[in-house]
């Protein structure tokens, strides 16, 4: 068994789980790692593995809340009362806000990907970007509650979500920006932005059955790809944990400061 093999994909597989449910851009971060580090990884199957182990987390995490909107959605059928029908709008803003994302990332996913591929210096600007946007929301505190959002909210929201299909623009952060910016209190924000997190991920998992299926590697890396997707699963789980408790105090300065730093870092190295 090579050692160094699977400490490269242990190594990945934690960069991806404890940048994923904070703003700071887990797919920057992976890029970033893979290009100064030159370890690469050979097909899509390590990528499809580590997103399912972060949402296993975010699933686990949030567990109550999803089985709360289920039950309440489906009871607004029944009985219209004021929390059947709060949940069963919360749903359809998910719904709404999951499709910008969606469509964009199929229509026109691998031209993104082929356009900003090997350019290390765009994840440094775009860390900046995510860096600068944080910073304006730094010190917004909103009013809205779940049965306060409305159409407009998930439009934006989503939107969000779509921009942040490009590597260095943090998922998490740009919907979190959005949603603070439309007036929604950090712990709805929260909130929000990883349940909105939960239909895209799975869609990217069921796009990519067929890749993993298929990946003549699957057997002779079945090793590494486990460690990965474990390292990734638990530290997606302790990462959003420790992220609850920063939005709870609403503090976002420290990630702002991060983003230009190693964003600046990033383009500087690269322009060497």
């Amino acid at each position: 068994m090579d050692f160094i093999l699977i400490l490269k994909y242990l190594v990945l597989g934690l960069i991806q789980g404890l940048t994923e449910p904070i703003p700071i851009s887990s797919s920057g971060h992976l890029q970033i790692v893979q290009h100064f580090f030159n370890i690469k990884t050979t097909s899509l199957t390590f990528e499809i593995l580590v997103n399912t182990a972060s949402l296993v987390a975010v699933l686990i995490i949030y567990r109550q809340d999803i089985y709360r909107l289920i039950s309440n959605g489906l009871g607004y059928f029944k009985t219209k009362s004021p929390e059947n029908t709060r949940d069963f709008k919360f749903i359809l803003f998910l719904i709404v806000g999951t499709i910008p994302a969606g469509v964009i990332g199929v229509l026109f996913g691998d031209d993104i990907e082929a356009l900003i591929s090997d350019r290390i210096i765009t994840v440094g600007i775009t860390l900046i970007i995510t860096g600068i946007a944080l910073w304006l929301i730094r010190n917004l505190r909103g009013r809205k509650n779940d049965g306060d959002l409305n159409l407009k909210d998930a439009i934006i929201v989503g939107l969000a979500q779509a921009v942040a299909l490009i590597p260095g623009i943090s998922r998490s952060g740009a919907t979190i920006v959005a949603a603070m910016g439309r007036g929604m209190k950090p712990e709805t924000a929260l909130r929000f932005s990883f349940l909105l997190y939960i239909p895209v991920s799975f869609g990217v998992m069921l796009l990519g059955i067929k890749d993993l299926i298929n990946d003549p590697n699957l057997g002779e890396l079945a090793v590494p790809y486990t460690v990965a997707f474990l390292a990734s699963l638990i530290a997606s789980y302790y990462a959003l944990r420790w992220f609850m408790g920063i939005m709870a105090r609403g503090n976002l300065k420290g990630f702002a400061i991060y983003c230009f730093v190693v964003g600046g870092g990033v383009a500087l190295f690269s322009l060497l």
